[in-house]
């Protein structure tokens, strides 16, 4: 068979304070850069991507048509320029493949949460345009990230979505290939299933996400569970609580051999979601009273222990902050902290002086509080360069499995106690590799402050002590009830067991 591939990776936060241009897709940050043609297959091999993990799942029984493949990191809506540039770029790839190749199916590795300047629903509008090309009946397969927002319009346009069951997202590449595994039932005389899909009435705030906490860890054994020879897939995506859309919530979904085994094991799902709304539950600390706690855990007993984790929620670059927020550094160094680091802050105009001066000098600059966040400021200090780095990491964790980071000029600048990893480019701190390529090592430190909701447990879980939760300026809203809502679905509850929105 002949398979047309791409993917457009964009979680899009509309309360974040800079938007996704062209040139961030070029530049990726965590992600490999604008892929088109073959590049994909030269690109993705090995790696916790799910297009990766689609292209190993089907191996060479089949002929793969690569059009084309694009990411950047959160941030608030892309462009228009971007949107048409890299959609295009994917439809004119099918419709070629259409017409030269006579195609017989289409994969797409999407997130399922863009906002672009014209489009609410981007994903929608993309599926719509490939449906427009190939017909009605050509089957179109898509992974989607957990936290897309799944609209009626993704669900009509494509055959089969199915989303990941981990968050951490350390099954990326294993949703690939379970789409990658659908389309070869297809190919093997399987029809086309009917679907049921259904939307939940409250938001789930993100750190509560965890699929190593309860709920989610429940939620998605019984996911897994309901799959059958009557059901070949059933999905549940959270949402991205920070997209002010009417197509902003938690979805449930299924396909069935019938319409009825669809329904039943839709409705299956959506019981145990609706039964969970108390259940979400993360405890958030202010960031002074996080940083007290990090001190005082670390400061009992004697003899060598693990770091105290804080997850700096607000600023994560993984959910649409720029990443320089300085809150936490600045509870850092009122509460005195020792050993103590935090990354990454994006300033390339500091990364850049830093590399100036030199290693073993001190900087006398404004760092971080570039994008203006109410309640936050650049923080002016003599700081002390202790490393340079150029930026080019090797990921060696699970979550980023595989990856080449590119973050651009970078060093490690300290303060007292305390150390600050400074990058140019913006991607979350979820990997231990970002601490140590610019000298730190992040096991010998008693606080680590990572710029992450969640994704980082995958790397650091093991190397800590305990994991706190701590909100500072950021405009990724802890409580997606702190949120100015506007567009939302009227009597939504914009948190679990929170007020309806209304209009």
């Amino acid at each position: 068979m002949k398979i047309a591939i791409g993917g457009f990776q964009h979680e899009t936060n509309t309360f974040a304070p800079s938007r996704a241009t062209y040139e961030r897709f070029i530049q990726g940050g965590g992600w490999p850069p604008v892929s088109i043609g073959n590049e994909i297959f030269e690109r993705f091999q090995n790696q916790n991507i799910p297009i990766s993990g689609f292209m190993a799942e089907m191996g060479n029984k089949h002929e793969l048509i690569p059009t084309a493949w694009a990411a950047a990191s959160p941030s608030a809506e892309v462009t228009d320029d971007a949107f048409e540039r890299i959609a295009g770029a994917i439809c004119d790839g099918i419709r070629k493949a259409v017409i030269e190749k006579n195609v017989d199916m289409v994969y797409l590795d999407l997130h399922g949460a863009m906002v672009t300047d014209s489009y609410r629903d981007g994903e929608g509008e993309l599926l719509r345009r490939v449906r427009e090309i190939v017909g009605l009946k050509m089957p179109i397969a898509v992974s989607l990230d957990l936290h897309a927002n799944t609209t009626p319009e993704m669900i009509q346009h494509a055959e089969m979505l199915v989303a990941y069951r981990t968050y951490p997202h350390i099954d990326m590449a294993e949703t690939g290939a379970r789409a990658a595994f659908y389309l070869k039932q297809r190919i093997n005389g399987m029809n086309a299933p009917d679907v049921a899909y259904r939307r939940l009435p409250y938001i789930i705030p993100i750190t509560s996400q965890c699929t190593d906490l309860f709920p989610g860890n429940d939620i998605y054994k019984l996911v897994a569970s309901l799959e059958s020879r009557d059901v070949p897939s059933a999905s549940f995506t959270p949402g991205f609580p920070a997209a002010d859309f009417d197509g902003c919530a938690p979805v449930v979904w299924a396909y069935g051999a019938n319409e009825a085994a669809a329904n039943a094991a839709a409705g299956k799902l959506e019981k145990r979601v609706l039964a969970a709304e108390g259940e979400w539950d993360a405890r958030v600390l202010t960031a002074i009273d996080a940083v007290r706690e990090a001190m005082r855990i670390a400061t009992l007993g004697t003899g060598a222990r693990k770091p105290v984790v804080i997850a700096d929620t607000q600023d994560n670059p993984g959910a649409g902050g720029d990443s320089d927020t300085m809150g936490m550094v600045r509870a850092l160094l009122e509460c005195r902290a020792e050993r103590a680091a935090t990354g990454l802050i994006v300033d390339g105009a500091a990364a850049k002086a830093a590399h100036e001066v030199g290693v073993g000098k001190t900087l006398n600059f404004a760092l971080g509080g570039k994008s203006r966040i109410p309640g936050d400021s650049p923080l002016e200090l003599p700081w002390t360069v202790e490393a340079v780095a150029d930026g080019n990491v090797a990921a060696t964790g699970i979550f980023y499995r595989g990856m080449k980071l590119r973050l651009g000029p970078s060093a490690c600048l300290r303060y007292q106690g305390v150390r600050v990893v400074v990058a140019s480019y913006k991607t979350q701190m979820a990997d231990q590799a970002m601490y140590r390529y610019v000298g730190i090592e992040p096991k010998d430190q008693a606080i680590l402050v990572n710029k992450s909701s969640v994704h980082f447990r995958a790397d650091f879980t093991p190397i800590a002590e305990t994991i706190l939760v701590a909100k500072a300026p950021g405009p990724m809203a802890a409580d997606p009830a702190d949120l100015p809502w506007k567009h939302l679905r009227k009597g939504i509850r914009v948190r679990p067991f929170g007020a309806p929105f209304e209009e």
